[in-house]
């Protein structure tokens, strides 16, 4: 058996809303709660939530989808108004980039974790 990520805990202020973020945006299944977790299955691996009060670190995570996938996650920022960028320093504001013959794009979670999303893995 290879080995897989199965899973990954994501520190937030608020674990529903986190997750439910993800889900909307990324248009995955509903979390679910699994103790203190909320889960959001993303593909064969969770993201697992949690909630503290500390300081969140930023973390960076990133999704691979297709072409249609990606256009549509596009349609739900424009229509979250959020602010996206081509790059993962915030150089490029209000574009994608064209990395590996794909598309890509960077935006922050409301934690401050950054999500890329891209066509073409790297």
């Amino acid at each position: 058996m290879p080995v897989t990520l199965n899973h990954t805990i994501v520190h937030t202020s608020d674990a529903m809303a986190s997750a439910t973020f993800y889900a909307d945006i990324l248009y995955l299944p509903p979390p679910r709660r699994l103790g203190h977790f909320t889960v959001l299955q993303v593909g064969e691996t969770s993201l697992d939530m949690i909630e503290t009060s500390e300081k969140i670190s930023s973390r960076h995570f990133a999704f691979l989808v297709s072409e249609a996938e990606f256009a549509d996650i596009m349609s739900r920022v424009a229509a979250r108004n959020l602010p996206y960028w081509a790059d993962p320093f915030h150089q490029s504001p209000g574009q994608t980039n064209r990395w590996d013959d794909g598309q890509g794009v960077y935006f922050d979670d409301p934690d401050g974790h950054l999500l890329e999303v891209i066509t073409r893995p790297y």
